[in-house]
């Protein structure tokens, strides 16, 4: 069985939030908000990959919304990060953009499913 996009999308920004998360306690020595910040943005994956086994559409929704619920919370972590001082603008950047990408398609999926429901 082949992947679809958000499965490889959501899988790949969590390896980016675990190299972030490791950048930032052994680097930075930031424990507190790289630590929300590794929960939520590997959370958005895993609902991604239990939505595949969802036991009905209401669960697949669901899981998914709370993928995007985790999606959000990331982009907070990540800003706050960023005007904290422990990531520069360039990082910042790059990740959030993958992030905001990620909460895009989550809400198209969701949408899309409700309405053909």
């Amino acid at each position: 069985m082949t992947d679809n996009v958000i499965t490889i999308k959501s899988y790949s920004f969590a390896l980016r939030i675990v190299k972030a998360y490791k950048f930032l306690t052994e680097e930075k020595r930031e424990f507190v908000l790289s630590k929300q910040m590794l929960r939520s943005g590997t959370s958005i994956g895993a609902m991604v990959r239990e939505s595949k086994f969802a036991q009905s559409r209401l669960d697949f929704i669901n899981k998914l919304s709370i993928g995007l619920k985790e999606a959000n919370e990331t982009a907070y972590w990540l800003d706050l990060l960023h005007d904290g001082g422990h990531i520069d603008s360039n990082v910042h950047g790059s990740i959030v953009k993958d992030c905001r990408e990620l909460i895009s398609i989550l809400t198209a999926i969701v949408k899309t499913t409700k309405k053909n429901s």
